[in-house]
């Protein structure tokens, strides 16, 4: 009895699940767990990014920081200093010539004790050549890849945007669906913002003559000033605090009320941050985003405890926006937007309405088939079957899977196969029942005896669906979504379910079966 009334309460838990779906006016009466399924961009309407990862400007850092790591290694003074010179950085090859023959041996073995199999070596003469070996390269994409849709995801959820798919696609490529966006232009341009982050010392030696030359002596750069990119702003090249060690940032308003960044450190970058502005009182920093200067403040006195403001003529929005970025991390690379697509949402409602329609026709013929057929039993098959579409569409709203196009599909190719799961039990029931039995032991019999068929053909059907979802992308997976839970729903009402109900109408009685014929 108790698991009688545990498959019940299972059954109406489900279509209770399904409730805010069927009737969204019902859903504010519901759990804030139990929502409508989303829908996906196909179906909602919304934007699509193909976004690709600029493999070539990745590289050209990784060997400008391979030259530094490099000439650091090399001038080591605790393993001795080797003298060298003429060092390049070119076409991602850094190369050196050692002045000392009896030198060449000793730079190679530190250089390879120093980076290991991630950098190719060469020797000709005393020209000594650094590459990243082609093993190197390939993980350098792959972790430029997967923190890359770490961050986007990141920066698309701190705007509010719900049901955002994100996805690797083809080696180098970001797939981004945003479901009810119409204007993606704003997501564009933070997706498309590296947000690298870096203090710099102001170089107070150039003169003006020197600017307006554009011509930067070695050691310093000339950046432009965001809110007026014709002034230039020399700084020396050497990163004095990376934005890595930032640990938080908000937008927030300064004591003339004008919108700010307010960011804070973590203890690393904190101790650095001190000694910066300990060390340099009365002298310009300039806080440096994507290459060009967000302010350059004069450093008044120590700033202590890791926290910092950044002011350089904001918008509200553009401060919360900055704040964004930096919250979610430097980009390890720039992302291009080779791809854009903006689907109607009017589109997608018509695609709803003819999946409602296949849907409702679909079980029609279905029902009308069994109810001809299996007469009673048939009936308890087309009532469990609406259950069972009401459990799958409850239980994915409560996975957090979004309904797509080939989601339909996978429901609608559900409910064709499910009723599978009656006709072999209610088959045997009729074999046994010519076979002499009684209703009642024909039931316990044709239920059992066709058990092991059934979780066969579904079993395999659930494989078939998981290497869909683990290997598939985009539309593939909404379908294996919908197909596997179809499938876990299958046997439950089908089989349990069914049982229940007809022992149900049975009540321990030999009652007639109307749709088979005794020999």
């Amino acid at each position: 009895m108790f698991k009688k009334l545990a498959i019940i309460f299972v059954a109406v838990f489900g279509v209770l699940l399904a409730v805010p779906t069927i009737a969204p006016s019902l859903a504010p009466y519901f759990p804030s767990w139990i929502q409508p399924i989303p829908l996906g961009l196909d179906l909602k309407g919304g934007a699509q990014l193909l976004l690709e990862v600029d493999t070539d400007a990745m590289m050209k850092d990784k060997t400008a920081q391979l030259y530094e790591d490099a000439r650091s290694a090399l001038i080591d003074r605790d393993n001795g200093v080797i003298r060298f010179s003429n060092m390049r950085n070119s076409d991602g090859v850094v190369s050196l010539v050692v002045r000392d023959d009896d030198d060449v041996s000793k730079a190679r073995g530190r250089l390879k004790s120093e980076f290991g199999d991630a950098i190719d070596i060469s020797v000709e003469g005393r020209t000594v050549s650094l590459t990243y070996s082609q093993k190197a390269k390939d993980e350098m994409l792959q972790d430029a890849l997967s923190r890359s849709i770490e961050i986007v995801r990141r920066r698309i959820d701190a705007l509010g945007t719900k049901e955002p798919s994100i996805q690797s696609q083809g080696g180098k490529y970001i797939l981004v669906q945003l479901p009810g966006v119409d204007n993606p232009e704003r997501i564009k341009d933070l997706i498309g913002q590296t947000a690298k982050m870096t203090f710099h010392l102001v170089n107070e030696d150039i003169t003006q003559e020197q600017l307006a030359s554009g011509r930067a002596p070695k050691g310093t750069e000339f950046l432009p000033l965001m809110e007026a990119p014709d002034q230039l702003i020399p700084v020396y090249s050497r990163v004095e605090v990376s934005g890595e060690s930032l640990k938080d940032s908000q937008a927030d308003f300064d004591q003339n009320n004008m919108p700010v960044v307010t960011t804070v450190f973590d203890s690393g970058g904190a101790r650095k941050f001190a000694r910066l502005t300990t060390e340099h009182v009365n002298e310009r920093f300039a806080i440096v985003l994507d290459d060009m200067v967000l302010s350059a403040p004069t450093i008044r006195e120590p700033i202590p405890g890791g926290r910092g403001q950044i002011s350089g003529g904001f918008t509200l929005q553009g401060a919360k926006d900055l704040a964004v970025l930096l919250r979610s991390g430097a980009l390890p690379a720039p992302l291009q937007v080779i791809e854009e697509r903006t689907v109607g949402a009017g589109l997608g409602a018509d695609t709803i309405a003819s999946g409602k329609i296949a849907s409702l026709v679909g079980m029609i013929f279905i029902m009308i088939f069994m109810i001809v057929c299996y007469r009673g039993f048939g009936v308890i098959a087309s009532f469990v079957l609406v259950i069972n579409l009401a459990m799958i569409i409850g239980i994915s709203a409560l996975l957090g899977a979004t309904l797509t196009l080939p989601g339909i599909a996978g429901i609608v190719l559900t409910l064709g196969m499910a009723v599978d799961a009656n006709i072999l039990p209610f088959e045997r029931i009729r074999d046994e029942i010519r076979a002499g039995a009684t209703p009642l032991r024909a039931v316990e019999a044709g239920f059992h005896r066709s058990m092991k068929a059934v979780l066969d053909g579904n079993l395999t059907n659930l494989i078939c669906s998981l290497v869909l979802f683990q290997f598939g992308a985009g539309p593939i997976r909404g379908f294996a979504v919908t197909l596997s839970v179809g499938v876990l729903t299958t046997l439950f009402t089908c089989v349990s379910l069914s049982k229940v109900i007809i022992d149900w109408y049975m009540n321990g009685k030999n009652k007639k079966i109307g749709y088979v014929r005794s020999k």
